[in-house]
Parts: C-alpha cells; structure tokens; sequence
C-alpha cells in the first residue's frame, strides 16, 4: 500500500511538472494560463510532501546539498532578471531567489546546531 501511495505521489509530481512546463507548446491564451498554474499548484503540493519522506529530507539535509541549491539558484535567479525580459523574467528571479534564500535557511539552522552541540 505505502509503494502505490509513493507511485501516485510521484505520478502527481510528474504530471504537474509536465503541465506547468509544457502547456505552452499544447495550448493558447486562458487554457495556457490556466494549465500552467493548475500544474504549479500540484507540483509544489505533491513536491512538499515528497520532501518530506526521510531518505529525501535527509539527502536535502546535507550540507553540500544546502550549499549547491544556494550558489545555483542564487547564480540562476541573476542570471534569469538580467537575461528574461518583463514580469516572466522577475518571476523567475524571485522564485529561484527564494529556493536560494531557503537553503541559506538550512545552512545556517545546521550551522546553529552543530555550535549548540
């Protein structure tokens, strides 16, 4: 029962990816819209509770992990205000920023604890 579960969340992940990513090239104008945060939505929901699971909290625990999802997304959100035009280029930025800003969270509650150990 836990394996189907883990499969369907997976499944869920997937297809959310897949529809915030590739409604552009299916659909047009409201749908496209519609499609893409529909699939945000369901990618950041099931995303959160796959980062739940031990072996994947654990692996993202890591300090050399915390530090390479800081400096690429941090890298990444520059590059994308500089390189991406308007509102889609600001929005990219901040959404990478904030995965940034979220391992810069986790390097430091780990530098916390290992001081107060």
């Amino acid at each position: 029962m836990l394996f189907v579960a883990s499969l369907l969340l997976w499944s869920f992940f997937t297809v959310g990816l897949g529809a915030a990513l590739g409604a552009g090239a299916v659909l047009d104008g409201t749908q496209k819209y519609v499609a893409t945060i529909a699939g945000s939505a369901v990618a950041l929901i099931t995303g959160m509770r796959l980062a739940k699971k031990p072996k994947i909290k654990g692996f993202l625990s890591k300090p050399g992990t915390l530090w390479f999802l800081f400096l690429f997304n941090g890298v990444a959100a520059v590059a994308m205000y500089f390189a991406l035009d308007g509102v889609k280029g600001r929005a990219a930025a901040g959404a990478m920023g904030l995965v940034s800003i979220g391992a810069a969270g986790g390097i430091v509650a780990n530098y916390r604890a290992a001081a107060h150990a």
